[in-house]
This record gives C-alpha cells, structure tokens and sequence, in this order.
C-alpha cells in the first residue's frame, strides 16, 4: 500500500511538471514522403521540436505546427541531441555506398556515388523558419568528419581463424548525445556517439556497443565545415577523446538513439531487438553515469587487447545468465528525448494508409520498473 501510495504521488508530481512547464501529452510530427523518423531533439526555451526524417529535416512547435524543414541531405540523418551550450542540434550523418546509401539517393532521383564518409551533422534550427529549405543553400547544416568510423567499417579483422569485414561490426554512426563524462557526476558536457553494429549471428566481436567520446568545444571553429553532397570533406578529429564499451549482447544495427538524462544520471541507449539465442535481446539498456569505467579484457574481441568498459545500470530486468540488464521496451529506437524532472518525450512511429512515415512524441515518466520503465503522462 506504501509503495502505491508513492507512485500516484510521484504520478501527480511527473503531471503537475509537465504542466507547468508547458510539455503537452502529445506532439504530432506530420507524415512526410521520406524514410522513418531517427530522431528527435527538443528545444525547450523556443519551444521547438525537430525530427530527422532520414534525409528530411522537421521543426514544430508544441502544438506540432509545421514551422519548417529541410531537404538536400541526400545521406542517413540518425539521432539527434540539442545541445544547451551552444544552441545547436547535434546529428550522426551516414554517407555509404550500400543498400540504405542507395535507397536514399534513389528516393532522391540522385546519380551521385559516395565514398564511405561519416559526420556529425550540427544543424543551425533557428535557420530553419519555412518549408522546403536547402540544407546547402541556406546554411543550415555543417558538418564534421569522423575518420576514425571510416576505419573501423572499413578494416578487415581476424576472428576464430576467419577474416570478416568491419571491426567490431561497425556499420556507422548512429545514438548521440550530451552528457558528463563517465564516472564523474555533473562537469563538462562531452558528445558521446555510438556505433551502428551489424547484426550478424555467426561472430563474437559485435557483442558490445561501442561509444566515442569527444570534446567538441572548438569543433566550430577548428572543423565544422558546409555540407557539399557533391564534394564530400575530410575535415575533423583524427580520433576520439576516448572509446568506451558496453556489454549488452548484439542488436541489430546497435544503439540507435542515446540520451543522456540528468535526473537518473543514466544513459539511456534505445535499440532494436538482437537475434542472438544466447542474450536476452532487450530493446532498451542503461549505463550508470556515475560508474566509473573499468579497463579490461573484451569478451569475444581478440584483437582488442583490453577496453574501458562502462556497466550497464543495476534497474530493470536482469538475464541472470549473462548478467545483462535491459527492459524490453516498444519504443525509444526512432527517437527518445530527456525533459528533465524525469520526463522524456518517446517517438511512437507509425505509417499513414498512404504510407507516408509520420510519429507521435508521448510524454512518459521514468519509472524503472522491469516490467514497465515509462508510464505515459496525460
């Protein structure tokens, strides 16, 4: 009976929150002729929202009256984070001659060919004022090259006496956000960007996420340079600060959106469900911000001599065979947004019947619970 009484009224605080500071129940994105929604960023003081749509850009309101968007892209926009400092929307941008690559460039009835590049895309919303804006054009977009990523997809590793393309199943870019360093509470802020990792069930290297760490204090002055699709640029950090790694067993195409949120001091990492018989394949995993990173072997890696490993957070269910932590959780993969006072806004994706990619932000609270981590807030 306690412990009832303490959620209605942690329920009743999480609503008269939101309230207060003007969070509506739900925003609705619009449905747009593109791929599916990758991300969201939430611009409080404006009271502005944008979606990446793959290759489109959308900025709402509140109320999810269209304000803006932008096309010219013709790359895979990922997640998002808006970072407070500098006013800025933060993206991982995926340049690759594949099926996805292919896809978007055919959408786009582009003949361009790519060579593999990957960026972080820094996105100027307060540009963003009308309806079919030019990323080019109008100066919307910059971008920084993360060479480091083209080296890992690239590279050819040795496991269990095989050569298989893409150290540690490295597909790309995908998870980003702002947040303080491991193991340390509160501090500066650093990006941290997360792998897209293949899926493949027959190899043990791709059984960790791995997380990039970078200042980006300079980044603006020192690398950040126009996006040219034509002319793609080479200019960025040589490598990360640091390279983190966590065990949750493999997902498919990795942590597809990482938000860092200031109330729990988690790390909240949204992904889709793995194949591998052997791990409980959760969808939705923490890392305790305020553990400090262990540097150790990596399980199934050998040509990784030891890694700073990051625990997963001790909440949620726990698959008592591996250890590994996790909700299953349907949404938070298309996009997941930190709001502070333990609410978030959770993308719910969805097609129209004309099939046409739309989705709908719900408000939640965090509740942690194993069975039920967020309850919607009406």
């Amino acid at each position: 009976m306690k412990k009832l009484i303490i959620t209605l009224f942690a329920a009743a605080g999480a609503i008269f929150s939101a309230a207060a500071q003007g969070f509506p129940s739900e925003i609705y994105s619009g449905a747009w002729n593109s791929g599916h929604v990758q991300g969201i960023a939430v611009d409080k003081a404006e009271g502005a929202v944008y979606f990446s749509y793959t290759d489109v850009i959308v900025k709402t309101d509140f109320q999810g009256n269209v304000i803006g968007t932008v096309t010219g892209l013709l790359g895979h926009l990922g997640c998002l984070d808006f970072n407070e400092e500098d006013g800025l929307i933060y993206g991982s941008l995926e340049y690759k001659d594949d099926v996805i690559g292919q896809g978007i460039l055919k959408r786009n009835k582009s003949d361009l060919k790519y060579e593999n590049t990957f960026y972080i895309a820094i996105i100027d919303g307060k540009k963003i004022v009308r309806r079919d804006m030019d990323a080019l054009k109008d100066g919307i977009v910059t971008c920084v090259n993360l060479p480091s990523v083209v080296a890992d997809y690239e590279a050819k590793v040795e496991v269990g006496g095989k050569t298989i393309e893409h150290r540690l199943g490295c597909s790309g870019i995908d998870g980003v956000s702002f947040g303080p360093e491991f193991g340390k509470k509160g501090g500066k802020n650093y990006l941290m960007v997360c792998y897209g990792i293949y899926g493949d069930t027959e190899r043990t290297d791709n059984d960790y996420q791995v997380i990039l760490e970078f200042d980006t204090s300079k980044w603006i002055k020192k690398w950040a340079k126009p996006l040219e699709v034509g002319s793609l640029h080479r200019d960025g950090p040589a490598k990360p600060r640091k390279v983190f790694y966590a065990f949750t067993g493999n997902t498919n195409w990795g942590i597809q959106n990482l938000e860092y949120d200031p109330s729990t001091g988690y790390w909240f990492m949204a992904a889709y469900k793995g194949q591998k018989k052997q791990y409980p394949n959760y969808t939705l995993f923490a890392v305790d911000g305020s553990s400090k990173p262990v540097k150790q072997k990596l399980s199934g890696v050998p040509y990784v001599k030891k890694g700073l490993v990051v625990p997963l957070a001790e909440s949620g269910l726990k698959d008592e065979a591996t250890g590994i932590r996790g909700w299953n959780f349907k949404y938070g993969a298309t996009g997941i947004n930190s709001l502070g006072d333990g609410l978030f806004y959770i993308s719910e994706n969805s097609k129209t019947p004309e099939k046409l990619q739309q989705t709908t932000l719900r408000l939640y609270r965090f509740t942690g619970e194993p069975d039920q981590p967020f309850v919607s807030v009406k």
